[in-house]
């Protein structure tokens, strides 16, 4: 019973894991969308003290130390601007972001990997222009076929994205949890208050 007891509290110390802060940019901007620039409360609180951050907005909830207490920051910004990358990394993730997480021959949403228009058995090459995201049923149906010989056809040409683009892409996909005190800072397309 005692184990059991320490087990619970070690795992959810008074549940703070539970508290991301937003990251911003110095221009006030999130460095990424999606996936959203979070960080632990943990490392929040750190950069506060190391003054590498201001704090612009407060969880009601409070962390202690011996000496002091402190709000725990729900957003925060950085006090040197981080430059955005220039050019977008290849990766799978942003692969599908850029093809909006969803299939680029039948528009299918979910389950998905990715797809050589041009085969690698003919030739092709694993690049931001040869690689789309694609659905396990069409996958399987093109094979190592080229696009005529499938009957397939792409919705979209594959292109290297920018980073602004990506970015833009990213804003149309907000997670599930947003705290309201972070809504001032996110631009998802949303209905202004008159």
């Amino acid at each position: 019973m005692d184990a059991d007891f320490r087990t619970d509290f070690v795992r959810m110390p008074g549940s703070l894991k539970h508290y991301p802060a937003l990251v911003l940019n110095a221009d006030y901007r999130p460095l990424s969308y999606y996936p959203l620039s979070l960080w632990s409360w943990q490392d929040a609180v750190k950069a506060a003290w190391l003054d590498r951050v201001d704090i612009v907005a407060e969880y009601d909830h409070v962390v202690h130390s011996p000496s002091m207490e402190i709000r725990v920051p729900s957003v925060i910004v950085l006090k040197d601007f981080v430059q955005p990358r220039k050019r977008v990394a290849f990766t799978r993730f942003n692969l599908f972001l850029r093809d909006e997480f969803c299939c680029q021959y039948c528009g299918a949403r979910g389950d998905l990997t990715f797809d050589h228009v041009v085969p690698r058995a003919s030739g092709g090459r694993t690049s931001w222009t040869n690689v789309v995201a694609a659905c396990g049923r069409c996958n399987l149906h093109k094979g190592s076929k080229s696009l005529a010989r499938s009957g397939l056809t792409l919705r979209r040409l594959p292109r290297v994205p920018g980073p602004e683009a990506l970015r833009n892409l990213g804003r149309k996909f907000p997670p599930g949890h947003l705290h309201v005190s972070w809504l001032d800072f996110l631009y998802w397309d949303a209905e202004l208050e008159a």
